[in-house]
């Protein structure tokens, strides 16, 4: 009689690389939710910048995304990713605490500020890119859903109550002391990072060994290839930057349709982001589980209807039901962007060769991010044209086609983890 497989012993809980991973991932992510609101908040408190001045504070930080995703992805796939996690981590925790040693000093200037987001943007790419391209180097095959979905659940957590926990943390320390916190939450990640025993594999060169490297323009050309020539991918790729769009054209009049249209209070908002954080911990709990039952690729399909769905309530909702649809729109994009991301990225890590991770991930997130700062744009302008209503009513619609891509794709016929590209494919 063949042996029964210990399902206990296989549990990610059960394996001390990856909980290393996750503990520091959860940690600086938390962090990370301190940063993003004491640097505003100390910009236009304590610097008492111009609104250009801090306007260009979030456009500087973003420009890296831009520029460096894609070279960022070539690099990560011709070195060892744990390194530059480790030297991302620290490099990002020296960068942070010269803020509060200069306003210590009473020194810190916007230039200051803006060479510190963008050099934290830089790191960050490069962390992010290699982070995604690294957890398949410390799990099985069969572990990737639950590995992602608990580094989901805490990437999640950390965006719907990290900012509540920031601001109690900004109120005690004060906004450059706390921006302190977050360095060390850094420094913190890259110890338990650097304490992992797996051994990473260094990745096989495409082609020759002995022979010259490409140049990184012709790997950065190799990487959007592989993308946009993998049926799969390429409509992965396709609803997320569908998705991305028309959900922040959405979001970016959101709060001011709120207040301004609708006189909600700032507490108002707050408790119906608190309940429908709800989601976040539905997701998690549930994901694994319904992958498991009805499959990976019909997994991906419900949760990319139930996305392009989610800002209905909100559109439709009459004044005296608009708390509770904002509510109920922000659990179902919890809830459905939690089995998205768990169930997308380890079918993009099971399905793209070692060698081409990075630049695949790379692609991604440069395809799927690039269209935010265009989403902004339309938001606002729409808003001021049609109204804010009627703008919410548009990301509404825009955002029913994003399943479309992915439903035409042969993930649907996708029932387990592949073993490989052409196994996705067939």
């Amino acid at each position: 009689m063949p042996a029964i497989p210990d399902l206990a012993s296989r549990s990610l809980l059960r394996a001390p690389d990856f909980l290393k991973l996750w503990i520091g991932q959860s940690i600086s992510a938390f962090g990370t939710q301190v940063t993003i609101l004491a640097v505003p908040i100390l910009a236009a408190a304590a610097l008492q910048v111009s609104p250009l001045e801090f306007g260009l504070l979030a456009t500087i930080e973003f420009l890296p995304v831009v520029v460096l995703s894609l070279p960022a992805g070539v690099w990560v796939d011709r070195l060892r990713r744990r390194p530059i996690l480790i030297v991302g981590d620290l490099c990002r925790a020296l960068c942070l605490a010269t803020i509060p040693v200069a306003f210590a000093f009473d020194v810190l200037t916007i230039w200051q500020l803006y060479v510190v987001v963008f050099v934290n943007g830089c790191l960050t790419v490069f962390f992010d890119v290699a982070y995604q391209s690294y957890l398949p180097s410390i799990v099985d095959r069969d572990q990737l859903v639950d590995g992602n979905a608990k580094l989901e659940l805490t990437r999640a957590s950390s965006q719907r109550l990290g900012p509540g926990l920031a601001g109690v943390l900004i109120g005690a320390l004060t906004a450059p002391f706390a921006i302190l916190v977050d360095a060390i939450s850094y420094a913190v990640s890259a110890l338990f990072i650097s304490s992992i025993r797996k051994a990473e594999a260094r990745v096989a060169r495409d082609g020759d060994a002995a022979g010259p490297r490409p140049s990184v323009r012709r790997e950065i050309v190799e990487g959007l290839r592989y993308v946009g020539g993998h049926r799969v991918l390429r409509a992965l790729a396709l609803s997320v930057a569908v998705s991305y769009l028309f959900s922040t054209i959405a979001d970016s009049i959101l709060i001011l349709f709120l207040v301004a249209e609708r006189g909600f209070s700032a507490q108002l908002i707050g408790l119906a982001f608190t309940l429908g954080s709800i989601g976040v911990i539905a997701g998690a709990l549930v994901t694994s589980r319904l992958t498991r039952l009805i499959g990976v690729g019909p997994t991906i399909i419900l949760a990319a209807v139930g996305e392009s769905v989610s800002w209905l309530p909100l559109a439709l909702a009459p004044d005296a039901w608009l708390f509770p649809a904002l509510a109920t729109t922000i659990a179902a994009l919890s809830f459905f962007g939690i089995a998205w991301n768990v169930n997308v990225t380890s079918l993009r890590q099971a399905i793209t060769p070692p060698g081409l991770l990075g630049r695949m991930n790379a692609t991604m997130r440069l395809v799927s991010w690039s269209t935010i700062p265009v989403g902004y744009t339309l938001g606002g302008f729409l808003g001021g044209v049609i109204g804010l209503h009627n703008t919410i009513w548009v990301g509404a619609l825009g955002a029913i086609l994003a399943f479309i891509p992915v439903a035409l794709s042969p993930v649907r016929r996708i029932r387990t983890i592949p073993t490989s590209a052409d196994a996705a494919m067939s």
